[in-house]
């Protein structure tokens, strides 16, 4: 199963990110010959790679993927290509112009060189995004995309659509693989942007009442990083091909629930505050049918999310406590 990768030459887009530093990890076992990261540490960090920087068979490149001559050169030199760069939902939201050049015209650049170079497989980082408020919970892959509401939703299918077009056009295997609520060690800790989990992590570290807008009944299916990489790795490996699979935990958890396991995960006894709702979310509840994956990538989550906030958690601290002793 591994001889896809072993002696391989593997472009990674985005590969100093959050979930990019994984995938990198969850690759090197597999002893590919070669692995090329472009980021330009926007979203990534040199951090997020500190475990595999030294080793040789890894190349760091700094760059922008609108890059098209650095993009040309990686891709010209690759076997296989994980898509992953991207902007954050919020970003896309607040400049739909860089949302465009990031998330399409890159996308759309990545495949017209993956036709080019005879890539013999694209991983594509999609979202659940694309859904907006699915149909049916569990939600299937063929849930249609029409209540999707954002740009960075659109965008997502939009790069779907396109990998599948090429597929049928030019013969461009690919695998598309739709995320649902990724969570872990390394995820964004500051900015306005930073996940609810780490904005109440921040209330047990200042002993400050963790908030809850709304009544806490919004709904996710949070997915733990490592398995996100797993899910990657294995979609590269299964004889699989023109196909989107939904990953996720298949466990639906509210926002009420999730706070009372961070706090347990903590053994923290703050009482939450519930304030009004500030935003209209029209997405009120996710929940991943995660049968496909099992079928078809012999994929399934494993880290439970009791055992994933503990590990959340560890980091966290250990990160804050690094903070204050520099």
């Amino acid at each position: 199963m591994t001889s896809k990768i072993n002696g391989a030459r593997i472009l990674i887009t985005g590969g100093a990110g959050f979930i990019g530093s994984y995938v990198v990890e969850e690759l090197l076992p597999h002893n590919p010959k070669k692995i090329m990261i472009i980021d330009n540490l926007i979203r990534g960090s040199h951090e997020n790679m500190k475990n595999f920087s030294k080793d040789p068979r890894v190349e760091f490149i700094l760059g922008d993927l609108r890059d098209t001559e650095l993009l040309e050169k990686c891709i010209s030199q690759s076997d296989y290509v994980f898509h992953m760069g991207a902007l954050r939902i919020n970003s896309c939201a607040a400049d739909p112009k860089e949302g465009f050049e990031v998330m399409l015209k890159v996308t759309f650049d990545v495949a017209q060189l993956c036709v080019k170079y005879k890539i013999k497989k694209v991983i594509y980082s999609s979202s659940a995004s694309i859904y907006g408020l699915a149909q049916h919970f569990p939600t299937p892959e063929s849930d249609n995309p029409y209540d999707n509401q954002t740009f960075y939703g659109a965008a997502k299918m939009w790069g779907e659509q396109l990998f599948r077009s090429y597929k049928f056009m030019y013969g461009l295997d690919y695998v598309a693989l739709r995320y649902f609520n990724v969570y872990g060690p390394r995820m964004d800790t500051d900015g306005k942007y930073t996940e609810v989990m780490i904005k109440w992590l921040d209330c047990i570290r200042d002993g400050k009442q963790p908030l809850i807008y709304g009544d806490g009944s919004t709904s996710m299916d949070f997915v733990y990083v490592s398995d996100i990489a797993k899910a990657n790795v294995a979609a590269l490996l299964a004889n699989v091909t023109d196909s989107a699979f939904n990953v996720g935990y298949n466990r639906e958890t509210s926002l009420k629930e999730l706070l009372e396991l961070v706090l347990k995960a903590n053994n923290s006894v703050l009482e939450p505050k519930h304030m009004p709702e500030n935003t209209v979310n029209p997405v009120s509840r996710r929940l991943a049918d995660t049968s496909k994956a099992l079928n078809l990538l012999n994929f399934k989550a494993e880290v439970s999310l009791e055992d994933g906030l503990k590990k959340l958690s560890t980091w966290y601290f250990e990160k804050q406590k690094a903070k204050t002793t520099v």
